[in-house]
């Protein structure tokens, strides 16, 4: 008999999924008829799997330590996706902790890290969000079996600033909730070509080319070619001058993302004549007298709705990640 005591970043889920990760080689039909037959228990008591567990609860199983061994899938850690973890931690450079809660974590992620990986080697700050808290003893190898902390927005390679990580599923679920509903509100500063005055929100429409990675903005419905009306999205951002720079003929913006599409800044600057400084997708020809390695786009301000319940502590918090130090020419 194996008995499971359920952690504070595992509550919240649904028994059967709990089930699914921590013996994540067992075949359904297994699952539920060990359920039936009173072989898995929560808190002593029979139970389907929909039951929704909580920090303290006791899931036991009545089951031989090899079953339970077979069906964890028991490896070395170096040899599996664990080793990746500990890699990513020690060799991706700059990243930094920017706050830090219980359920949730805010990083300062460089331009040049991914966010999340495109390729199952690649190495990412989701892989470093893991790593550290492995590092920390926040987690342990033990914990991953049954959940992983995640990065839960994503930033361009090459954007620098904020990403909110979850350190528990708790956390996971109500930054997936304010993301989505679109109530955390998310700034970025970027610098542009020229001299900017645009102050205010601006809505437009954008397509993306899934096989260049580009996207195009178009102002007007009526300016989309008929065979991709139906694949434009709306977009609608935010915009406030913060200072222009004569002698290099640029100017800081502050941006306010309203919604959240693939290259939603750089393609709608280049739309409006304004395009970002070191943006090669979106710029074109620089024509400055300027030299700056590249793009200028930064995740600087997050600034969270009123929030209640066990996350109240983020209600109306603001959290600004510092620019980079080469940010200014």
């Amino acid at each position: 008999m194996r008995e499971l005591i359920v952690k504070e970043l595992e509550a919240g889920q649904r028994l059967d999924k709990f089930l699914h990760k921590y013996l994540k080689e067992a075949p359904n039909s297994f699952l539920y008829k060990m359920m039936r037959k009173k072989n898995i228990v929560l808190n002593g008591k029979k139970v389907t799997g929909n039951e929704q567990i909580k920090k303290g609860d006791s899931i036991k199983l009545f089951l031989a330590e090899e079953t339970i061994e077979k069906f964890i899938g028991v490896q070395d850690f170096k040899s599996t996706q664990n080793a990746l973890y500990y890699k990513a931690y020690a060799d991706l450079k700059g990243i930094l902790v920017v706050s830090e809660f219980d359920d949730v974590l805010f990083i300062n992620k460089p331009a040049g890290v991914l966010s999340q990986r495109a390729e199952g080697n690649d190495l990412s700050a989701n892989e470093w969000l893991i790593g550290y808290l492995l590092d920390e003893e926040i987690i342990t190898e033990e914990d991953l079996k049954t959940f992983k902390p995640s990065v839960c927005n994503r930033l361009d390679r090459n954007t620098s600033g904020l990403l909110v990580c979850s350190k528990t599923l708790l956390g996971s679920q109500e930054m997936a909730s304010i993301l989505k509903d679109r109530s955390l509100h998310k700034f970025y500063r970027c610098f542009v070509h020229g001299k900017c005055e645009l102050d205010g929100v601006y809505e437009a429409y954008l397509c993306k080319d899934e096989k260049n990675n580009k996207v195009t903005v178009y102002n007007e419905m009526e300016q989309v070619p008929v065979g991709l009306q139906d694949k434009v999205k709306p977009i609608k951002t935010g915009m406030k001058p913060i200072q222009y720079f004569n002698e290099n003929d640029c100017t800081e913006l502050e941006v306010e993302l309203f919604t959240g599409k693939t290259h939603q800044i750089r393609a709608q600057m280049e739309k409006l004549g304004y395009p970002l400084v070191g943006d090669v997708k979106y710029n074109g020809k620089d024509g400055t007298k300027r030299k700056t390695t590249g793009q200028k786009l930064h995740a600087y301000r997050l600034l969270f709705p009123k929030m209640n319940g066990k996350l109240s502590y983020l209600s109306e918090q603001e959290i600004i990640c510092e620019k980079p130090e080469n940010w200014i020419f």
